[in-house]
């Protein structure tokens, strides 16, 4: 398992997968800060 805490992360999601958002949720919940979140449409 990854320790998050105290780590910095980009949050970078896929539109018809799990969104930026999402990923950004999970990570601030596990004790990262999240410095960037996207969600782009990779074709």
């Amino acid at each position: 398992m990854v320790d998050l805490r105290n780590k910095l992360v980009l949050a970078l999601g896929e539109r018809d997968g799990i969104p930026g958002q999402a990923l950004q949720a999970c990570a601030e919940s596990a004790g990262a800060r999240v410095v960037y979140v996207a969600t782009q449409c990779f074709v």
